[in-house]
């Protein structure tokens, strides 16, 4: 891969009964979970939102499929949610889309009612956070939405308490690979990143709002004799951000899974989480991880674009 420049810290810039099944459709984004809304009986509104994963290759033109459907905060179970959740492939049915090969859910929370809906369905679970056209979905209706109703709850709610960041966890052996370096590359290239010749790829939509020209800061991992293995283990793991903490470089992936990559000396670790952070401010959000044999290899055994999103 040409594009990708190596320098320093980056600088500051189931089966439904169908008789004939459609072919499988694309990845499924779920929420479920309560509202800022007060219904007559004084509980909160608990809405489940469902939105298909755009296609990075960009080669389907219709809309990605959305479903939502409120529910009594009495009615709040798995049970309740399966039913729902088969109503929802039956609309995408209707629509011309065949059942999702997984479906993410972004909640730790709730990871087991979702777990058990799904698996009474034949559908396989993912906790992941990356849902990111669920969470752009949720924040505009937050804005544009929730407000209207009548029983919307105005100014500021308690804050969730703060949750206890896992250790991070050493990489196994295995997939350590043989060194990495800082890589940037131009927002403009990631347009052609669909055509790349890629092992495991990871691709998401991308703002519309971002210069070409704008830097996009990341990492690149080598191993000469295992980076398809280690490009293979990443893609399990569903990585959602690189972060410097204190003197390391962590992955967090999963639902609130964090894997140190590397140990910096205090020095560097300073000025890189500085420049770090602000080449990421000034890309949306946007960073990416690449993995690939050598230096000058033209293919790439894995890339993820991940991007910082709420979590919750």
């Amino acid at each position: 891969m040409s594009r990708l420049r190596v320098d320093g810290p980056p600088e500051v810039e189931g089966s439904l009964g169908l008789e004939q099944p459609l072919a499988a459709g694309p990845d499924w984004e779920l929420d479920y979970y309560s509202r800022p809304i007060l219904e007559e009986d004084g509980k909160k509104r608990w809405e489940l939102l469902i939105c298909a994963t755009p296609d990075p290759l960009g080669k389907s033109q219709a809309e990605p499929f959305r479903w939502m459907r409120a529910c009594p905060a009495a009615s709040v179970n798995s049970i309740w949610l399966k039913e729902a959740i088969e109503a929802a492939l039956a609309e995408a049915h209707c629509q011309g889309y065949g059942n999702p090969r997984r479906i993410r859910c972004w909640r730790g929370s709730m990871r087991t009612m979702v777990q058990r809906a799904a698996e009474g369905l034949g559908l396989e679970l993912v906790p992941s956070r990356r849902c990111y056209s669920l969470v752009e979905w949720l924040q505009l209706r937050q804005l544009e939405v929730y407000p209207q109703d009548p029983g919307y709850l105005a100014g500021p709610l308690a804050p969730p308490p703060l949750a206890i960041r896992p250790v991070s966890v050493l990489l196994p052996e295995a997939v350590r690979g043989d060194r990495w370096s800082w890589a940037t590359l131009p927002f403009g290239a990631l347009a052609e990143a669909p055509d790349w010749e890629i092992g495991f790829a990871g691709l998401v939509t991308l703002p519309p709002t971002i210069t070409a020209a704008t830097p996009i800061p990341g990492i690149r991992l080598f191993s000469r004799t295992r980076a398809l293995a280690i490009a293979g283990w990443l893609a399990g793991l569903e990585p959602v951000r690189l972060e410097i903490d204190g003197e390391q470089l962590v992955l967090e992936a999963g639902l609130e899974d964090r894997w140190l990559l590397a140990s910096l000396p205090a020095a560097e670790a300073a000025a890189a989480a500085t420049a770090f952070a602000a080449a990421r401010e000034n890309a949306g959000g946007l960073q990416f991880i690449a993995v690939q044999s050598e230096d000058g290899a033209e293919r790439l055994d894995g890339f993820w674009l991940l991007r910082d999103l709420a979590d919750g």
